[in-house]
């Protein structure tokens, strides 16, 4: 029988990836039922229709890169 504990780290594991699943799965079915979505990217943040065109709802900012540790205040 498996320790607990590597049991446990292997289903902590994939999460990311089930997370991931499921909010592509709920993307689809979204869009399937006729609702648009808000998707973030070229940026700007788009809505997203079921017949594939999007609308620019809109522009972002180019993202901020940080090293790990430093704080930033955000206004």
């Amino acid at each position: 029988m498996a320790d607990p504990e590597q049991t446990l780290d292997y289903l902590e594991q994939q999460i990311p990836s089930l997370s991931a699943a499921a909010v592509d799965v709920a993307y689809w079915q979204a869009l399937a039922s006729g609702q648009a979505v808000l998707v973030s990217g070229d940026g700007g943040i788009y809505q997203a229709f079921a017949d594939g065109t999007k609308k620019l709802i809109k522009t972002t900012e180019k993202p901020l890169s940080v090293p790990v540790g430093t704080r930033v205040r955000l206004p």
